[in-house]
């Protein structure tokens, strides 16, 4: 059975008193509202916040995820944070491939597969994301982009490893548009994402592989989504960062 995933990218926003009260509220509400049996709750605040909000969420079943890291293991790298620093302070997932660092930080899908090797040499969890954006959907390329964008990313991991990772599908055409993928249109997607996972891994990699929604999902459109029988969840961006909509959210998901 793949477990349901709502993971929240709050991405560069909130200070860190703004941080910790959004991780507090909804740290409190999961408690209060949610069967954590039933669905995995993650948060992915800015590297500034993330050891102080692991402390916070101690007893809280929700799970700690970074938004990035080297993949070297050391050295001189300024500005950059290294996977192992990561795992030291009890971050257990890494988000790779957002979009917004293949786009505005030039990393392909070579430097891609080299932090997933590192981040999973550290007993991290990887979400691992994939997206096309508006000429090749136009182009009808749409999902030989992104199969393309997994085999050279994600799979020369072994069916072992290929078990600690999550597939985040964000069509990039709906990331902060406006602009929503239909039901219809997300659906393909995450069954053809699903059916090369077979095709790689076996269909009982492929059947237990979680694939999330990361396209402008929101309370308004969360239903229709999560009700698609291909995708298990998804990657929250600007709802993430009020916790009663990431929470109503959870709750639609959960559902």
């Amino acid at each position: 059975m793949r477990k349901k995933i709502l993971a929240g990218n709050w991405k560069m926003n909130k200070g860190l008193e703004a941080g910790l009260k959004l991780a507090s509220e909804v740290s409190h509400m999961t408690s209060d509202e949610l069967n954590s049996e039933i669905a995995d709750l993650i948060i992915a605040p800015p590297f500034t916040h993330l050891y102080p909000i692991r402390k916070l969420i101690a007893d809280s079943p929700i799970q700690l995820a970074a938004q990035n890291c080297h993949y070297e293991e050391k050295g001189a790298f300024t500005g950059e944070v290294s996977a192992a620093m990561l795992a030291e302070i009890g971050v257990s997932y890494v988000i790779l491939g957002h979009s917004e660092r293949r786009s505005f930080f030039q990393e392909t899908n070579e430097i891609v597969a080299k932090k997933i090797n590192t981040a999973l040499s550290h007993k991290l969890r990887v979400v691992v994301c994939c997206g096309e954006d508006a000429i090749e959907r136009k182009k009808n390329n749409h999902i030989g982009f992104v199969i393309n964008q997994l085999q050279q990313s994600l799979f020369h991991l072994s069916s072992t490893e290929i078990k600690n990772s999550v597939i985040a599908y964000e069509p990039v055409w709906a990331i902060g548009t406006g602009l929503n993928a239909t039901p219809d249109q997300a659906q393909e997607m995450h069954a053809a994402i699903r059916k090369v996972l077979a095709s790689h891994y076996g269909n009982d990699t492929a059947m237990t592989t979680s694939i999330l929604y990361g396209g402008s999902c929101n309370l308004s459109n969360a239903k229709a989504i999560f009700s698609c029988p291909d995708i298990d969840g998804g990657l929250i961006g600007g709802a993430s960062l009020i916790a009663r909509e990431f929470i109503d959210i959870a709750k639609v998901l959960a559902c």
